[in-house]
């Protein structure tokens, strides 16, 4: 079996300049040795293939070679908020027609997988947290894109890992900072969210039941 998590920063966490198992050291890394540990018997090959500061449209752009060509098994996603970020202080921020592309562009990264047949798939949503206070006025622009994942995870029948509420859940409860380091990048804790909530949302019969 092979499992490939494919995305931005916070899938890439080093993974481009460690030569530790090529995975970085972010949720990745702790997914795969959670795997292993738990399967020993089971033969699971990881990849990692995030790049920081991607969007949606440089992923759709790279999905043949990066993804695509490695023949996975499992393709775990999670991309979006540079979208949001790297648009602050645009005209394209917080508009319909931003929504619209990103839509379409993660529609036709889907529709690629669905052609290759590759039928375990997991959206994780982009999320942000109001720390520093300025990232509160990102929600105009990132809350539409989540409506879209979600929408896409119902439509072509994935996984889904609600990542933005559950961060947000534990932010308020504990302290923002305790789970990114600037409402975006996780800390080690947050990673530990993240490969939890991977965990949990993969099963054993799901992974490792025939395509």
């Amino acid at each position: 079996m092979r499992i490939l998590f494919i995305g931005d920063s916070i899938t890439d966490v080093g993974r481009t300049q460690t030569k530790y198992g090529a995975l970085g050291h972010g949720y990745p890394l702790l997914i795969s040795g959670a795997l292993t540990k738990d399967y020993p018997t089971e033969a699971i090959e990881f990849f990692n293939r995030g790049i920081s500061g991607n969007q949606v449209s440089d992923l759709k752009a790279r999905f043949e070679t990066d993804c695509l060509a490695l023949n996975p098994d499992v393709v775990s996603i999670l991309i979006g908020i540079n979208d949001t970020w790297h648009t602050v202080g645009t005209k394209q921020f917080g508009t319909p027609v931003a929504a619209e592309k990103f839509e379409a562009d993660y529609r036709e990264i889907l529709n690629q997988l669905k052609q290759a047949r590759v039928k375990k798939i997991i959206l994780l949503e982009p999320f942000v947290l109001p720390y520093p206070a300025d990232r509160k006025t990102w929600r105009c622009d990132l809350d539409p894109k989540i409506q879209i994942v979600r929408k896409l995870a119902l439509e072509f029948d994935t996984l889904f890992v609600p990542l933005d509420g559950i961060f947000n859940q534990l932010g308020i409860r504990y302290g923002f900072d305790k789970f990114t380091l600037d409402g975006v990048h996780p800390t080690p804790a947050g990673h530990q969210v993240i490969a939890e909530q991977w965990l949990a949302a993969a099963s054993s019969e799901w992974l490792f039941e025939s395509s």
